[in-house]
């Protein structure tokens, strides 16, 4: 069996994999355009290099390992054509991003952002319009492994919790769950609404004008999932007519965000440029996954776990 890693990990990392998996032939450090595509049984990838020119080169291709989350820009319906399995790794990212959308939260609650604006002068300001965040209601877009860290955290802070799937299931640290049908009839009550969905067929264009302005207009909205979202023309609109209080955006439909486009000046929008996942334990966590499925694989079970459907995207 043949593996090519197309990114660079640890040595004592690659090592420990050669010592685990001694009848695999791993190729570190490798390329998309290296040979070595063309005879991989397993490829190991961000998903970002994959295209149908590669899964043409790639004919012993079984298996894509894909070390993020999001597969939407892959060649999906041809994957789904050749078998080849798919998995992810759905979970790693929960306690970075969550920790992301919390100090974000309590920055705009405590007014950090000010805090460390006025020592800059070397002034002695003392008028902020800081406020708590016990008792407000947060309404989370996507509750799975990240959003149900999200609430969990919250819910620490006296918050309550609104999770919104496609069905209403009901989901850990979440006070109540709601499906995409009841997301508009909710919205009033939410101070704050964290997406964390992916970026399928059903969430493309879920939220809209009608959905910004039936929030508070002093609703915070926080997109950490994928840009297409939302039309980031109708969220500037909002924003400048104050129709809701604050942006807190990691993802956007262009990536990087282009130096002309307004979220950049928006006094009351704040760009994350898609950093809320960094953690020096990514590639840790990743492997962890990785060696689950392939110890899975080898000895010839189909247990594996993250497995991507290629025709619905998650």
């Amino acid at each position: 069996m043949e593996i090519l890693f197309t990114f660079k990990i640890k040595k004592h990392d690659e090592l420990a994999l050669i010592d685990e998996f001694p009848s695999a032939s791993i190729h570190f450090d490798g390329s998309i355009d290296d040979k070595e595509v063309e005879t991989a049984d397993v490829i190991v990838t961000y998903g970002v290099n994959i295209d149908e020119a590669v899964l043409k080169r790639a004919k012993s291709l079984k298996w894509l390992m894909i070390a993020s989350a999001g597969v939407e820009k892959m060649p999906l319906l041809e994957i789904a054509k050749r078998n080849i399995l798919i998995t992810n790794v759905r979970g790693i990212h929960k306690t970075p991003m969550a920790e992301s959308v919390l100090a974000h939260i309590l920055a705009l609650k405590r007014s950090i952002p000010e805090i460390y604006a006025i020592q800059e002068t070397k002034k002695w300001a003392t008028k902020f319009n800081s406020t708590e965040l016990r008792g407000s209601t947060a309404l989370i877009l996507g509750p799975g492994a990240i959003g149900s860290e999200i609430g969990r955290l919250l819910q620490a802070f006296g918050v309550k919790t609104i999770g919104c799937n496609r069905t209403g299931r009901s989901v850990d640290s979440m006070d109540e769950v709601i499906s995409f049908n009841e997301l508009l009839s909710n919205l009033p009550v939410a101070d704050y609404v964290i997406s964390v969905l992916p970026s399928t067929p059903e969430t493309k264009g879920l939220l809209t004008a009608e959905h910004l302005e039936a929030m508070k207009d002093t609703a915070v909205f926080m997109n950490f999932g994928r840009g297409d979202l939302i039309n980031e023309d109708v969220l500037v609109t909002a924003l400048k007519n104050s129709v809701i209080g604050h942006a807190v955006l990691d993802v956007f439909e262009k990536e990087p965000l282009p130096e002309s486009h307004e979220f950049w000046t928006l006094p009351n929008c704040t760009v994350s440029p898609h950093v809320s996942a960094k953690s020096g334990k990514y590639i840790e966590r990743s492997l962890v996954v990785f060696k689950k499925n392939l110890k899975i694989w080898i000895e010839n079970e189909e247990d594996f776990i993250n497995v991507i459907n290629p025709e619905s995207g998650y």
